[in-house]
């Protein structure tokens, strides 16, 4: 698996591609529901690992409070996949993640994903307002 981070109309977008191996199917040799959501989440968390500093990651973490996901079409065995992220909003204690995934090879879009995740701190493992700090690292 490779990554990037590339700015697209203000907002930092993550990239990442994978490719489907048998593991990641279902009876019906398509990609398994759940498998995106596990890459949704895993990108998510590359994306913030590789922007927050030593010392955020000490302090805080983030955890899902909801997850919409649209299937627009299917990924087989061997196909060559470009995950997309990027964060939409940040406000309070909550964020707006968007996730798309694509074909490398058509470039068509297989699924979309909007997640909401709540700011936690490492201390009392409580919501806490997100920082302008951590708005800023996603800008």
């Amino acid at each position: 698996m490779r990554w990037k981070l590339q700015k697209n109309n203000s907002v930092q977008v993550y990239e990442k591609f994978t490719t489907v191996v048998q593991d990641d199917l279902d009876d019906l040799n398509h990609v398994n529901n759940v498998r995106y959501v596990q890459w949704v989440q895993d990108v998510a968390e590359e994306h913030w690992n590789s922007k927050a500093t030593q010392h955020i990651l000490e302090h805080f973490y983030w955890v899902m409070i909801s997850h919409h996901i649209q299937y627009k079409g299917q990924a087989i065995l061997g196909d060559e996949l470009l995950l997309k992220t990027f964060v939409t909003k940040s406000e309070g204690v909550t964020s707006t993640r968007m996730v798309e995934i694509y074909n490398k090879k058509s470039g068509r879009l297989v699924t979309t994903s909007e997640t909401h995740w709540c700011f936690m701190s490492k201390v009392n493992h409580r919501p806490i307002r997100i920082l302008q700090e951590i708005i800023e690292l996603f800008d």
